[in-house]
């Protein structure tokens, strides 16, 4: 005899917003968060960079969906235990205060919850991302026609320039295949060479010069050397911005390099491409506009909410090309490709909308102000630091400094950095202690808007007092 059927359990509303008039819950919940985030962003001076505690709240859900004031409570917990970029002394790394047009678009584009996989899934979306994303590649001097498509970070912009690289070289299943790039470039790298199947051996580095940029004559060498052995480069990779000191390869000598040999030039600008878009600027990424991909972060320096990355591409075509699986289960593209086509990631954000709005808030004249800034800053530190004689400094034209003591070894760089770090902290300074050149470091990066020259003079007082106890 079949039994009875449970009896079903006693359930709230689900709690979806109505799509038949205005939904005073969700208002209210909305409400109530952003309140909450603008008194912990406006709060964040009174508050560490780092956090000294973290409580976490309970992980799974209950029976029960909780009521929004125990959600709201449970989201100020994670809140307080947060890293703090809005604090003037969070210099360690390239993670900016977020601009207020950003937050906003990122809340939009959360409800709004469009995929950028088809069009017929985010129509304007698709179309605004095309469109920005040309113009951007014009901004930064890419021949008509480039484009790009946006990414959840440099990593993956990476490997999408590699993988449409390696496709257009005709090497998509040559397992000898190269990378060239300097002993500098980024650790993504890496990554995207093992995601393509190629083994560590695969990214072939190039020696730096003083500054810490690609020696061009070595490059010639490890070029030569690639030919005689018979093993297909894939692309050269060189890099507007290294992550110690923010040094520029010589992009121009590079890409003539490239194109006497006939390979693909891709240019890793998460740190140092956004200054290629003012002419004031310019300078310090020339001959970025003869590249065939770029990398660029706006996410890094401009403020954006994460994620922000894009690849562009002289010939964005070349990304569909690498790419496209013709996504039998939509409706065709009425603008040329779906998003889905043009790039690694199928079902993703609309993130192009908090880069739009963002870059809209801030305008060209913005855009300027924020790198003039970085840029004096960095100067400002470099000055009150450069006359310390026991300091050995590295740097770029950007806004990085990385300094160590000369006289130091490996372990005692490590036990400096260490407690001077320390020491930072307790003055409410945040720098990070990356190993470089074979020592430890300490690694102010200036692009906090927040931060004003008292912090600065602050943190070469705790530096040359450090030094002076060392002695």
């Amino acid at each position: 005899m079949a039994s009875a059927p449970p009896a079903p359990r006693a359930s709230q509303p689900l709690p979806f917003a109505s799509p038949e008039q205005l939904d005073p819950r969700l208002q209210d919940f909305l409400e109530q968060a952003s309140r909450q985030l603008c008194v912990w962003l406006g709060s964040a001076a009174e508050r560490s960079p780092l956090p000294g505690l973290s409580v976490l709240p309970p992980v799974e859900p209950e029976d029960h969906g909780l009521a929004p004031e125990m959600l709201l409570a449970d989201l100020q917990l994670v809140m307080d235990g947060a890293f703090n970029p809005n604090h003037p002394g969070a210099l360690a790394h390239l993670d900016p205060p977020p601009l207020p047009a950003s937050v906003a678009a990122d809340l939009i584009c959360a409800g709004l919850n469009n995929n950028m996989l088809a069009e017929e899934l985010s129509p304007s979306l698709s179309r605004l991302e095309r469109s920005l994303t040309a113009w951007l590649a014009e901004q930064l001097g890419l021949p008509a026609g480039s484009g790009g498509v946006a990414a959840s970070g440099g990593t993956l912009s990476n490997l999408m320039a590699l993988v449409a690289a390696r496709r257009q070289r005709g090497l998509a299943i040559d397992g000898r295949a190269v990378v060239v790039a300097s002993i500098d470039a980024h650790v993504s790298l890496a990554k995207a060479l093992a995601v393509m199947g190629l083994p560590p051996e695969a990214l072939r580095p190039v020696p730096v010069d003083s500054q810490g940029r690609l020696d061009p004559t070595a490059l010639e060498v490890e070029l030569d050397q690639l030919e005689r052995a018979g093993l297909p480069v894939i692309a050269v990779v060189a890099t507007a911005g290294t992550t110690v000191r923010g040094a520029v390869d010589p992009l121009s000598a590079i890409a003539g390099i490239c194109q006497r040999r006939g390979l693909w030039l891709h240019v890793d600008g998460a740190i140092g491409a956004v200054f290629g878009l003012v002419p004031a600027h310019r300078h310090r990424v020339a001959g970025l506009e003869q590249a065939d991909s770029i990398t660029i972060n706006p996410q890094k320096l401009l403020g954006i909410t994460k994620t922000s990355s894009l690849l562009l591409l002289a010939r964005p075509q070349e990304l569909v090309e690498a790419f496209h699986t013709g996504l039998p289960y939509m409706e065709p593209s009425w603008g040329g490709s779906h998003g889905g086509e043009s790039g690694l990631q199928g079902t993703r954000p609309a993130e192009i909308l908090k880069l739009w709005l963002g870059l809209r808030q801030l305008g060209l004249v913005g855009i300027e102000a924020v790198l003039d800034g970085a840029i004096q800053r960095r100067r400002q530190l470099q000055a009150l630091l450069t006359p310390n004689e026991r300091l050995q400094l590295v740097g770029g034209s950007f806004h990085l400094l990385a300094f160590t003591p000369k006289q130091l070894d490996a372990a005692g760089s490590q036990a400096w950095s260490d407690r001077t770090r320390q020491r930072l902290l307790q003055e409410q300074l945040m720098l990070s202690r990356p190993h470089y050149a074979g020592r430890h470091h300490l690694k102010a990066v200036l692009g906090n808007p927040h931060t004003k020259p008292a912090h600065l003079e602050n943190l070469a007082r705790v530096v040359h007092a450090s030094l002076d106890e060392q002695s």
